[in-house]
């Protein structure tokens, strides 16, 4: 395993399917070549983006095989862990552990809204079921359970718990968490449009979907918050914002894959119950695509 600097931009990958929705392992493999090629700091497979829930069990290992073949420890990889129940999260983790990926980022467990102390004891079963580095996923609005400072203290316990990806959409909770925590719990940013906000609170790691469709523009972008260039920072930021909302929207899978889809050529294909856009709503997202590869020529 590789220990995993919490520093850069870490895509939240798409999982590239064919038209009968099978696993495309080309367009996989080439698009992770693609981030790598353009300095991503380690990939996250089986993210929300990469429509975890909607893979089968054997699919979801099958990408984790695909994604550490082809990385080839050039990059720390994570896994998406996003299941129903502690026993399968518990599995899933060993499982994962066994093929050799670098971390997991974890969902609280899916379909139902545990409280206190059963989020609690969710996320310490999951801990102490492999060795692997823990990023905690903290998206109260899409999953209902919200891990406040409070409830990490007990959860950082375990010590192979190591970050949150905090995605409250409240800026200062990167500064509570700081405050709070220090260098013991690294405080990612996982919401696009918040990215300069939560650098200069101190963030230095993000997950990102939009990455995806734009790696080089966003892992400058990152490096110019953190370096505290906030004047080129805000200058970048500004043409990539408007695709950046595009990730915090309900459809932000296949808002992504459709921004690939043009500016790489990956398969926009989505796993139903989601559908391809279509209509005015497929003409809009795609006018914002065009405009911000437009806004980012006329910067050079």
């Amino acid at each position: 395993m590789t220990k995993i600097q919490w520093k850069g931009v870490f895509p939240a990958v798409t999982t590239k399917l064919k038209p009968d929705f099978s696993l495309d392992e080309a367009a996989i493999r080439d698009g992770l070549e693609r981030l790598i090629a353009n300095g991503v700091a380690g990939v996250v497979l089986m993210g929300m983006v990469g429509e975890n829930a909607s893979l089968s069990p054997e699919e979801k290992l099958e990408v984790l095989r695909i994604g550490k073949e082809t990385v080839a420890g050039r990059v720390p990889v994570i896994s998406g862990l996003a299941e129903t129940s502690s026993e399968r999260a518990i599995a899933f983790a060993k499982k994962a552990e066994q093929i050799g990926v670098d971390g997991l980022m974890v969902f609280p467990g899916l379909t139902y809204k545990s409280d206190a102390r059963e989020t609690v004891a969710f996320y310490r079963s999951v801990a102490q079921a492999s060795g692997l580095q823990i990023l905690l996923y903290n998206n109260p609005r899409g999953y209902g359970v919200d891990l406040t400072p409070d409830l990490l203290v007990e959860m950082l316990e375990e010590p192979n718990i190591v970050a949150i990806k905090e995605e409250s959409y409240d800026t200062t909770r990167v500064t509570d968490l700081l405050a709070r925590f220090g260098t013991r719990l690294n405080v990612v940013c996982g919401v696009d449009d918040l990215i300069v906000e939560s650098a200069a609170l101190g963030a230095q790691a993000w997950v990102s979907g939009m990455a995806n469709a734009l790696p080089k523009e966003s892992v400058r972008l990152l490096e110019l918050a953190n370096s505290g260039d906030f004047a080129s920072a805000r200058k970048l930021y500004q043409a990539l914002i408007a695709l950046f909302h595009l990730d915090t929207h309900v459809k932000l899978v296949q808002y992504i894959k459709l921004a690939e889809n043009v500016i790489a050529g990956y398969p926009e294909t989505v796993k139903p119950p989601r559908l391809p856009l279509v209509g005015e709503e497929r003409e809009r997202t795609l006018a914002i695509v065009r405009k911000t590869l437009a806004d980012l020529k006329a910067l050079g």
